[in-house]
């Protein structure tokens, strides 16, 4: 059986749970899950209150989400959960107020395909609003990962054995000014001993796009 708290909060990523005791993400906002898995960080929201959206290229896992939310929202429609890559999302621009992107980009193959993702998640986030990303980066291990190519690609070869593409700060603050950003936190990377690097990079998109 799950504890109370597991219950309450499923197996939220802890640094999402930061965003929301630092009153950054309230019941007020529609939070939309880019890449949402089976759904590991939405329970909380759904028992919530908050209106929530999710889309995902996997059937299966869509499936699932579905059935959370009839289980603890039954307020929302099947519709805010959608099979369907990040790239081609069908919901409107600048949508929700809260964007999730929790172990997903980082499964890109390739710099366009990264490029792709992003701005497909980047493009539903209102004016305003805040995207949480974690992702996989060289931060701390740079000598640790072993690019697959020579051609100067993103693609490594982790310590743990697995391939992944790999941003770096200098990468990710590039990124928040081309996007028409501003680091709401300082970037923060979790290294796991002798295998892996996961930063959490989150943004607030400014209310003028760049020109």
């Amino acid at each position: 059986m799950p504890s109370e708290l597991e219950a309450r909060f499923g197996q939220i990523d802890i640094y999402l749970f930061d965003q929301i005791l630092r009153g950054r993400i309230d019941a007020s906002m529609r939070v939309l899950d880019a890449g949402c898995g089976w759904g590991r960080n939405l329970v909380y929201f759904l028992q919530s209150g908050y209106d929530v959206c999710a889309a995902d290229a996997d059937a299966a896992s869509i499936s699932w989400v579905r059935q959370l939310a009839a289980t603890h929202a039954p307020r929302l429609p099947a519709a805010n959960f959608r099979v369907e890559p990040i790239e081609q999302m069908s919901f409107e621009d600048a949508c929700a107020d809260v964007v999730i992107s929790s172990a997903v980009l980082h499964f890109a193959k390739d710099d366009r395909q990264f490029s792709a993702l992003l701005r497909g998640t980047w493009r539903v986030l209102k004016p305003g609003g805040l995207m949480f990303c974690r992702l996989a980066s060289v931060i701390g291990m740079e000598h640790r990962m072993r690019p697959i190519h020579s051609d100067g690609g993103r693609r490594f070869l982790l310590p743990d054995g697995t391939e992944r593409y790999l941003v770096d700060e200098s990468m990710l603050l590039e990124l928040t000014r081309e996007l028409g950003g501003e680091l709401l936190d300082p970037l923060k990377t979790t290294i796991v001993q002798d295998q892996r690097c996961m930063t959490t990079w989150v943004v607030r998109k400014d209310s003028t796009p760049p020109s």
